[in-house]
């Protein structure tokens, strides 16, 4: 395992350099420069400007410069915000966007994998198809629409919990809301299709014949192989939701990293966007290191090589 590791960690070495790269000249292709605002800035001001932040240097020049400086830690600063580098925007946004994503995930899959085994122990009864009309819903409805929706009625019609924000717990309550039930509905509707495969197995027929319980069963035989897929998805899910919600933190003015993303592709802040996208880049290849390494955990037939 050890050597699948290595190697694994040592491809997201060349597929980082591959992503940083096509980033970099993508956001250069863009149309205009970070400095063109409503009101045109003299020509003399704008050529010092971009002098200072070289970019008045050839595309390729600036290309190794930024290349040398990610080698180094040093993301560079941000063309936007005043006095602030890119490392140090990442570690404002990135706790908030944390607590959210490993939160929502955490109840997320509590709740997804429990609605999705109750559904394949009932199927095609009563439970199941409330956990199918759940799972439907959550998928169909997107995260634009219910975050406005909680915002009318439990803030605003009902006054329960406040519309925006950060910084008390109840401003967390209605943004992990809006994050965790469409994870919900994913989870439960893998782990039932999981759950109803696994349940028709030879070593399920086996352990009932040996007079097993059938909590045990579940518990023991059945649920950890009906897994499998879910473990699949949750390290790009994870990775996705850790790095922040861009319509849920713009929605409920959250400053976390998400937020910072919209915020600076709107305003061409290309240093900011290149940062997140390297380090949302990252995480998703760490997570599917993860999620390969726990498969092999939970299926002894799984050898890493």
């Amino acid at each position: 395992m050890l050597r699948f590791v290595i190697r694994r960690l040592l491809v997201i070495i060349p597929t980082l350099f591959l992503v940083i790269t096509l980033s970099f000249f993508m956001m250069r292709a863009a149309p205009g420069t970070p400095f063109q605002t409503g009101r045109k800035l003299p020509a003399a001001i704008e050529q010092n400007v971009m002098r200072r932040f070289g970019m008045d240097r050839p595309l390729g020049v600036q290309y190794l410069n930024y290349l040398v400086g990610v080698v180094h830690g040093d993301f560079g600063p941000s063309l936007k915000y005043r006095d602030k580098t890119v490392a140090q925007i990442i570690a404002e946004g990135f706790p908030k966007s944390l607590i959210l994503g490993l939160t929502s995930l955490g109840l997320a899959t509590i709740i997804g994998v429990g609605l999705g085994v109750v559904a394949a122990l009932w199927q095609n009864r009563s439970p199941d198809y409330i956990v199918i009309f759940i799972a439907v819903l959550g998928v169909c409805v997107p995260t634009f629409v219910t975050a406005p929706l909680l915002v009318l009625v439990l803030g605003s019609k009902l006054g329960l919990l406040p519309l925006a924000g950060w910084g008390q717990p109840q401003n967390l309550v209605m943004p992990i809301m809006v994050l965790t039930l469409p994870q919900i509905a994913i989870i439960s509707r893998l782990t039932r299709a999981g759950m109803i495969e696994t349940l028709r197995s030879n070593f399920v027929r086996t352990a009932r014949a040996k007079g097993l319980s059938a909590g045990r069963i579940v518990v023991r035989h059945t649920l950890p192989a009906a897994l499998l897929p879910l473990v699949s998805y949750l390290g790009p899910a994870c990775a996705g939701l850790i790095t922040g919600s861009l319509v849920v933190e713009q929605i409920f003015n959250i400053p976390g990293l998400g937020r910072y993303f919209v915020v600076s592709a709107l305003q061409r802040d290309y240093t900011v966007v290149m940062g997140v996208v390297i380090l949302y880049s990252a995480l998703v290849m760490l997570m599917n290191l993860v999620a390969d390494v726990l498969y092999a955990a939970l299926d002894p037939r799984v050898v890493l090589t």
